[in-house]
């Protein structure tokens, strides 16, 4: 139901959508004083529209601007204090698990992966949301000045709220979502590896802008197909226009290192390969033996062929000629491979061709139908049946995304979806390694997006999350499909030759580990220096340190954990020997503990400021791992 305006009409607004009528490319997206985003007249254009020679103006280029593109690129370059601080509670199979599920704002995620992971994910898919006017969206806030800069690079948000709503009020704006989806993909694109793909859903109001977006960041050459998929199997009864089935999948590659798989061959296709000679080469089938160039242009394969049982001389038709040399042919027919149909009864030879030389696959089209790929009724179906009632109300189907990873063509890479949602992509991931054997992670990330009782279509899901007793969010919601997804697909795959690794890390973005003089030391009032002596957050735990280090120093999420003491302090080695970290803050790290920890010879290790027991300790650290494991690179926080 629309509201009542309550104030007096704009007529500036009026007249600007009646020019917009006559001519729709003079009316663009401006923002005003205040800020905000309104349409705006493109004076220059309507200009050239009522005039009957070229007229001066700006100088014309190809690009797609908008009001805050500027701003968007600062924002994806701007850095950020934050941290991932790890929730064993929430998480499956914590230690041996090699899957993430990043919680919070897919922005500063992305920022914090990009020097663990860059250049390392294979296949990246993401189902943003779709510019609808009321869906929500993010707000990437950024400072224009050092001061407040840092106050928001350390997360000291006034608004207290990152995500806001493309409101019917801003008029379905494409300028709000440009801005939002621009620096993701920017950061996004650094992750792939050269022989990776992104897979993108969207509909129709904002393909040709992502689009220009896509060709803009990944450069027109990596464009590979614009994906229709029939995403309906009925139009509405009473939709007012014309009825949408579709969806879009735009495909990026990063470079042309990128290889595209195959997709799986359908039984009609192998069932016309049959063997009813019992060929021990195996199933077979008979292809045309004849050409249609003329034996004018291909004067040698214009010759005779005597037939096995008649004798006689057979030719091409007159405007043919056979497909072979008659080399070649002479080839063909030693090894036994002309047809001449049952009890030698055709007029011209035909080519066995076997099962087993076809390509073992099939090229992947850009028209994706609902019976191969599923349909948004079979995606509510396949979350209802896991979770006992519809609480999602867009999800993608699994086939969809087990396409895609199909052509993304590795069974062992890492696939990103930072628009997680229903979780989809990382079933779809734990389902394929199921049935193939193949040792896939995927990196899961998800806003915890406040759901509630309230809203019509968010009610079903927020009480969901009461009875099963957690905060009512999407980001839990997709927990729990994934928890329960894991279970089900190790109790029903037939499959027992793959890892079983169905779990996933829970890591949640937050503030730094670093106290907030850690970054502002001039901030120091030295009245109360004793308060900061230390430089870690008081409650921020030795863990929560170890994941800040390996951001830090680029060492892979997922890599396996373990504790052991040393000389009763707690010290964390990651897959063995690629990092070591002591945090012991009680200042009793002395040279035996530190020659002790040398023998074990870590890549990398990482020391407490405040655990060393004397600043000779300190010193002397880096000399004795020089001596006893020259090869480990020496840090402290």
């Amino acid at each position: 139901m629309e509201k009542l305006k309550m104030h007096s009409p704009n007529l500036t607004q009026d007249n600007i959508a009646r020019i917009r009528d006559l001519f729709p490319g003079c009316v663009t997206e401006a923002k005003g004083e205040d800020g905000s985003v309104r349409l705006a007249v493109d004076f220059d254009q309507l200009r050239q529209e009522l005039a009957e020679s070229i007229v001066e103006g700006p100088q014309e280029r190809y690009h797609l601007n908008w009001p805050g593109k500027r701003e968007a690129l600062l924002t994806a370059n701007a850095p950020i204090a934050k941290t991932l601080r790890p929730c064993r509670e929430e998480s499956v199979d914590f230690d041996t698990t090699k899957n993430l599920f990043i919680e919070g704002d897919n922005l500063d995620a992305l920022k914090l992966l990009q020097e663990t992971y860059l250049g390392k994910i294979k296949m990246i898919y993401i189902d943003p949301p779709y510019n609808t006017g009321n869906d929500f969206i993010y707000e990437d806030d950024f400072a224009e000045n050092s001061e407040e800069f840092l106050r928001k690079s350390n997360q000291v948000d006034e608004k207290g709220n990152r995500l806001v709503a493309n409101k019917d009020s801003n008029g379905r704006f494409h300028s709000d979502w440009l801005s939002m989806m621009y620096p993701r993909i920017k950061l996004a694109k650094n992750l792939l590896s050269e022989d990776g793909v992104l897979f993108l859903t969207l509909d129709d109001t904002e393909v040709a802008n992502m689009r220009r977006i896509g060709d803009e960041i990944f450069g027109e050459s990596n464009f590979l197909a614009n994906v229709v998929w029939q995403k309906k199997y009925a139009v509405a009864n009473d939709d007012p226009g014309i009825g949408v089935m579709h969806d879009h999948v735009l495909v990026y590659r990063k470079s042309e290192a990128f290889v595209r798989g195959l997709l799986p061959r359908k039984a009609e296709q192998n069932a016309r390969y049959t063997n009813p000679d019992n060929d021990p080469r195996g199933e077979w089938a008979s292809d045309n033996y004849v050409s249609n160039k003329s034996k004018d242009e291909r004067p040698t394969l214009w010759y005779s062929i005597t037939h096995p049982r008649t004798g006689e001389e057979v030719w091409p038709e007159e405007h043919a000629v056979w497909r072979y040399s008659k080399e070649k042919h002479l080839e063909i027919e030693r090894e036994g491979r002309l047809f001449w149909g049952p009890n030698q009864s055709y007029k011209k030879p035909r080519l066995k061709r076997y099962l087993k030389e076809v390509q073992q696959g099939i090229v992947p089209p850009t028209w994706w139908t609902f019976e191969e790929c599923g349909h948004n009724d079979e995606a509510q179906k396949e979350t209802a049946a896991l979770l006992g009632q519809k609480v999602f109300s867009t999800p993608k189907p699994i086939r969809l995304i087990e396409r895609m990873i199909a052509i993304a063509g590795a069974k062992d890479g890492i696939i990103l979806d930072f628009f997680a949602g229903s979780g989809s992509t990382a079933h779809a991931t734990l389902k394929a390694n199921a049935q193939d054997g193949g040792v896939r992670q995927y990196i899961a990330i998800q806003l915890p997006e406040p759901l509630s009782e309230e809203n019509n279509t968010q009610k079903s899901a927020a009480i969901f999350c009461k009875q099963i007793g957690v905060e009512s969010n999407i980001a839990e919601l997709t927990k729990e499909r994934l928890r329960r997804a894991g279970k089900e697909i190790l109790e029903k795959s037939p499959n027992e030759n793959w890892s079983k690794d169905v779990g996933f890390r829970v890591l949640k973005v937050e503030t730094s580990n670093m106290a907030d003089v850690y970054y502002a030391p001039d901030a120091l009032d030295k009245a109360k220096f004793d308060l900061f002596v230390d430089n870690i957050k008081p409650d921020r735990t030795p863990e929560d340190l170890l994941f800040q280090v390996m951001l830090d120093w680029g060492v892979d999420l997922a890599l396996p954990i373990t504790k052991q003491s040393i000389q009763g302090k707690d010290v964390f080695f990651v897959d063995g020997n690629v990092l070591a970290a002591c945090f012991d803050a009680s200042g009793s790290i002395d040279e035996a503990f530190v020659k002790e920890l040398a023998k074990q010879q870590p890549l990398r290790v990482v020391f407490r400021d405040a655990g060393y027991k004397n600043s000779a300790v300190k010193i002397n650290v880096e000399q004795i791992f020089k001596l006893l494991s020259p090869a480990t690179e020496v840090k402290c926080i």
